[in-house]
């Protein structure tokens, strides 16, 4: 289901004034649709397509939005009516393909709108015919003055540019004025089909007409009549009452907001004796807090100040502190040389008597062997004598005088 936005109108979702202004248009439009092939371009929801099948030969209406032609294609269908979502300005349709073209409301809507002209003079077979309508710039800005520009629409047109562009591509154009206007209706209590219409004569003011219609065309036409669309709801006391009723309404509603603001402001009013209340003693308490900021602010630079003397003698003792250690270090320092080189004179002493101990061991060693040597010559030389001495011949000769005397 579309919901209206204000781009497009939706059957069932605007007030009947506005229906009726854009219904009155494809009424406008039927009367040259009969038995003709039809374009209906920017055909929104697809009610005036539909209003258009009941008369033209064939219809074929086209929107950009699909979801337009989707709605559209639910709410309507006809044998002779074809819906199709494509752009009014560039369509799939061959050259001289209709009749009659329709487009109605989307001119205003195009940035690149001469397009749409040139693809409609495209399109139109010969002797066809384009009606094409678009609000009046002057009226339409003066309506919204308090809404704002229509966010959906690209370009506006007063009269005498529309009128232009519409030459620009068509050799004739017939402009009608379409505004609501007040009438006064003898209806027969019977329903009877004859009507007839008295008009005051009055001259035309296109600079305050609502929109301007125009029937285009790629010759001359004939006949431009004056063309009164009556809805079947058109009772103007009986829509200015609904009218004055809705007013009504809306201002009792209103009535009612305004009594709910006031007790909302009483509210508001005596929230804000409350803050200000709040406020003066909290000044008062920030005024007090200030004064005992100040006060901390000189204890802490008396502190500061202290602080900075008790760091001043620190520094002072710790660099006498390092000037004693580095004169212990040096001390130190030259000590352990001293030591050191005693150190190296005592162990270079000390490898002197490890070397003459070493040598005195060797020639310990080299005696112990001589001695044992020499002990083993004497054990030997003793076990000779005393072979010698035990012997029958030495003795025999000892007894003669003539052997050697041996020690005994």
């Amino acid at each position: 289901m579309l919901e209206f936005t204000g781009e497009r109108l939706i059957p069932d979702h605007v007030d009947r004034d506005l229906w009726n202004e854009h219904f009155a248009r494809y009424s406008f439009a039927a009367r040259l649709a009969r038995k003709k092939r039809v374009l209906d371009l920017a055909c929104g929801a697809g009610y005036g397509s539909a209003e258009l099948a009941k008369v033209a030969l064939s219809v074929h209406a086209i929107d950009i939005s699909v979801q337009a032609i989707e709605e559209a294609c639910r709410r309507y269908s006809a044998p002779n009516l074809t819906f199709l979502a494509c752009s009014a300005q560039s369509t799939p349709f061959p050259d001289a393909s209709f009749d009659l073209i329709v487009a109605f409301e989307v001119i205003e809507h195009l940035a690149d709108w001469p397009a749409l002209l040139t693809e409609a003079r495209r399109l139109l077979a010969h002797g066809g015919q384009l009606i094409i309508s678009t609000p009046n710039k002057a009226f339409y800005t003066e309506t919204r003055k308090l809404a704002g520009p229509n966010p959906f629409h690209a370009h506006e047109f007063d009269f005498a540019e529309f009128r232009q562009a519409l030459a620009n591509h068509f050799c004739s154009v017939t402009l009608f004025l379409q505004n609501h206007v007040s009438a006064i209706a003898f209806q027969p209590e019977h329903p009877h089909p004859a009507a007839e219409l008295a008009v005051e004569p009055t001259t035309p003011d296109p600079e305050s007409s609502h929109f301007f219609l125009a029937v285009c065309a790629l010759s001359a036409q004939t006949g431009a009549p004056l063309y009164v669309y009556l809805p079947a709801t058109a009772n103007v006391l009986k829509e200015r009452e609904a009218h004055i009723a809705k007013l009504e309404a809306e201002l009792a509603q209103k009535d009612e907001w305004l009594s709910r603001l006031k007790l909302d402001h009483a509210a508001l009013l005596e929230s804000h004796h409350a803050l200000e209340d709040k406020y003066a003693l909290t000044v008062e308490w920030g005024k007090k807090l200030d004064e005992q900021v100040a006060a901390l602010g000189k204890q802490i630079e008396e502190m500061h100040a202290a602080a900075v003397e008790t760091v001043a003698g620190y520094e002072a003792k710790v660099a006498e502190l390092e000037d004693d250690i580095a004169a212990r270090a040096a001390a130190a320092a030259r000590n352990e040389a001293r030591l050191e080189g005693e150190l190296a004179a005592k162990v270079a002493e000390l490898a002197s008597c490890v070397k003459l101990l070493q040598e005195a061991e060797a020639l310990t060693e080299e005696r112990t062997r001589w001695a044992q040597s020499l002990n083993a010559r004497i054990s030997e030389l003793e076990a000779t004598l005393a072979a010698a001495g035990n012997s029958r011949w030495i003795r025999l000769g000892r007894k003669l005088g003539v052997g050697p005397q041996l020690p005994s």
